[in-house]
């Protein structure tokens, strides 16, 4: 089912993007935990053809691949191909950025040899004089809004119309949307903490509505009509993020082994999947990526497969929809997802009020991961002493995994990132 009426899409995006912790939930969805019905998951540790996973070896010769290529053909579509001709273009640079502190820049990543196809653009601050871990993820409302610096450029393409504040008009930003995403990119305290952050439009890749792939990266691979695995731009995505790091290796100012990938919303559904797709990231987070993220579909509870596949059928590969209404026939579930990081760090992050996104679900996906990492031999939810939810305010970040839920609604807020901060701190082994 196809959507291009943008007025349909717009409606439906607001429980994913508001940030009032105050906002209603959509009507006619399960918010009662008395009401999830018992549901049996599949075990990340036993193959399809039922064979137990009884070593590291076989979990990443056997098991690991057989995953990968189920989420690839039920869920987010296969990869996208390869592009031949990409380069890295310098842009503007503040070598004094943030008061002296920090370096700035701008980098244009060209997916094409000809200058006027799809590229993205890469906003990075790095501190000055040295090499940094850096944190890596994709914005909602273009570099240019991360912070109110009059010198990032203005993005061009197309927005998403969002508040009438006059910061987007006819789909475009204007002035007014300089620094209106920055509550969400502390940059400065990131920076103080030692860390590079590095930033793309996620609308560079791919613009956020149904449109038959017409435009961003899906352009270059042109396809009468998009069926079964193909890729949904929740791949797209991910595979920007791919080739981000395929510039941040070349950056003198970024320790590219310390790469953590990070997202809110849709976007943290993408930091999952990029993690699974790329083993280079050495670090994943996801914040309040509910369905199709980290919480577990089979659950019925908030969003619904249905409901995520009506509204936004961009995201997903088509098969995805055979699942509507029908979760339990999928044969994976986001537990499963969040396994295929393994062994490697992974945090996620649910928000009190955002009972949309299932914070129990986010919780419990990240539970039923740990076999697998403790498997890998790494300490998995090190410190959780039981299933229960842990408590508002009370992070459980001493292992492997970690997983917080804060006070308040559907956001990314200063109180997030300095629990990533801290998690990532431990795992780069960071001394300052």
């Amino acid at each position: 089912m196809r959507f291009p009426a943008l007025a349909f899409l717009l409606s439906c995006a607001f429980a994913m993007t508001a940030s009032s912790t105050a906002f209603a939930q959509p009507k006619g969805f399960n918010y009662d935990e008395e009401k999830v019905k018992p549901y049996t998951l599949p075990d990340p540790l036993v193959t399809q053809d039922g064979k137990k996973v009884t070593s590291p070896e076989m979990w990443k010769t056997v098991r690991r691949p057989e995953l990968l290529r189920l989420f690839e053909e039920h869920v987010f579509g296969k990869p996208l191909p390869k592009v031949e001709g990409i380069r890295f273009e310098p842009g503007k640079v503040n070598e004094n950025a943030l008061g002296g502190k920090a370096v700035r820049k701008e980098v244009t990543v060209r997916f094409s040899p000809t200058a006027d196809e799809p590229s993205m653009s890469i906003l990075i601050y790095a501190p000055k004089g040295k090499k940094s871990p850096a944190f890596l993820g994709l914005n909602f409302n273009g570099n240019h809004a991360v912070t109110d610096d009059p010198e990032i450029t203005l993005n061009p393409n197309w927005m998403r119309a969002g508040d009438k504040d006059g910061t987007v008009v006819d789909n475009k930003a204007t002035e007014k949307s300089r620094g209106k995403e920055s509550r969400r990119w502390p940059v400065e305290q990131v920076i103080d903490r030692g860390y590079a952050v590095a930033t793309i439009y996620y609308g560079d890749i791919d613009p956020d509505f149904d449109d038959g792939f017409k435009n961003g990266i899906h352009a270059l691979f042109p396809q009468k009509e998009r069926t079964g695995d193909d890729p949904g731009s929740i791949a797209a995505w991910a595979w920007g993020l791919s080739r981000a790091l395929d510039y941040l290796e070349t950056d003198p100012l970024i320790d590219a082994k310390h790469v953590a990938v990070l997202g809110h919303s849709r976007l943290g559904k993408t930091s999952l999947w990029a993690g699974a797709t790329d083993e280079r990231f050495a670090l994943v987070i996801s914040n309040n990526s509910g369905c199709g993220g980290a919480a577990l579909s089979r659950r019925d509870f908030g969003e619904t497969v249905a409901r995520i596949n009506t509204s936004f059928p961009h995201w997903f590969c088509v098969n995805y929809r055979k699942y509507n209404d029908n979760e339990a026939a999928c044969p994976v579930d986001q537990h499963e997802l969040i396994a295929l990081i393994a062994p490697r760090p992974v945090y996620v992050a649910s928000a009190a009020e955002d009972l949309w996104a299932d914070p129990r679900g986010e919780f419990l996906g990240a539970v039923e991961a740990e076999p697998v990492y403790k498997l890998l031999g790494t300490d998995g939810f090190a410190g959780l002493k039981s299933h229960d939810t842990p408590a508002v305010d009370q992070p459980v970040n001493g292992g492997t995994i970690g997983y917080h839920r804060r006070a308040g609604g559907h956001d990314v807020i200063l109180y997030d990132w300095e629990r990533f901060m801290d998690f990532a701190d431990r795992h780069f082994g960071k001394k300052d």
